[in-house]
C-alpha cells in the first residue's frame, strides 16, 4: 500500500492495519462494507473464524450425548 491514508483508529487497542490486500483506497473500502473503520471488519472476521474452527470441534448440530434436563432451555422470568 502506498503509505498509511490515517495513523490511528481512535480506538484503544486497535492499530491501524497497514497490509490491505488489493486496495489502497481504505476510506472507499469502509463505506463499501459499511461496518465502521476496516481495522474492526478484520477484527469480526477473526474472531468469527475462530468460532466457526471451533463450532467444528464442537459439532454442535450432532445430538446431545444425554438428555438435556427439563428447564434447560426455559429463560426464567
Amino acid at each position: 500500500m502506498v503509505g498509511l491514508l490515517k495513523k490511528t483508529t481512535g480506538l484503544v487497542g486497535l492499530v491501524v492495519c497497514e497490509s490491505l490486500h488489493e486496495e489502497p483506497d481504505v476510506k472507499k473500502l469502509e463505506d463499501q462494507l459499511q461496518g465502521g473503520q476496516i481495522e474492526e471488519v478484520i477484527l469480526q472476521t477473526e474472531n468469527e473464524l475462530s468460532l466457526a474452527r471451533k463450532m467444528m470441534r464442537w459439532k454442535p448440530w450432532e445430538p446431545l450425548v444425554e438428555e438435556a434436563p427439563d428447564n434447560q432451555w426455559k429463560w426464567s422470568t
